[in-house]
């Protein structure tokens, strides 16, 4: 690896880790699938939710979904409403219930040495009002990749405050932290026209 790619890898990672001082990141768990193929994926689209019983208000919907895609952008994904590789989902609980998850190897860990017949280890979380689930689908396989979500390690997000909303979505994503399959490449190749251009 060129010293030109350590110096872009570090900016990214500091760039994506001093954002989280700003606001004080919530508590969160999230669960995947051995199946996932993390360092496959480049496009993304948001699955067509016809149920609007959590989304009453657009506004929340549409702050959710700015907030997702301003993450995704950041991780060098594509949105793309042909054939993307991930389909993505949320939704906001309003009552607080008990959700099924899996004790699982942290996710940086096992990508270094994925074991694809590992047991999933059911476990169950106790979700409060107000909470956002954003979900992962690979849309090959059909089947749900990563799933996070909040647990009762915290108060309810208040789902009028913008910022409140902003920083639940950006707590959650911060777990899910693959950067698309071609994003490196794109930028060098942005790095070079522009240096052409000088």
């Amino acid at each position: 690896m060129t010293a030109s790619k350590y110096t872009l890898i570090f900016f990214l990672v500091f760039t994506l880790t001093s954002s989280c001082f700003l606001q004080q990141e919530l508590p969160v768990e999230y669960d995947y699938s051995y199946r996932g193929r993390f360092d496959k994926y480049d496009t993304y689209d948001f699955v067509v939710q016809n149920d609007v019983r959590n989304f009453g208000n657009s506004q929340l919907k549409n702050l959710i979904s700015s907030s997702i895609e301003s993450h995704m952008k950041f991780l060098g994904y594509r949105q793309k409403e042909r054939k993307p590789d991930l389909l993505l989902s949320f939704s906001v609980f309003i009552d607080s219930l008990s959700l099924r998850g899996y004790n699982q190897p942290k996710i940086e860990d096992w990508v270094k040495r994925p074991d694809r017949d590992l047991d999933y280890n059911k476990q169950n979380f106790a979700i409060s009002k107000g909470t956002v689930f954003i979900q992962f689908f690979d849309r090959r396989q059909n089947a749900s990749i990563w799933q996070g979500y909040a647990t009762d390690k915290y108060n309810s997000v208040d789902l009028a405050d913008s910022r409140d909303v902003q920083n639940a979505v950006k707590s959650i994503l911060n777990k899910y932290q693959f950067f698309s399959q071609d994003f490196l490449k794109r930028q060098q190749e942005l790095r070079k026209q522009g240096e052409k251009t000088l």
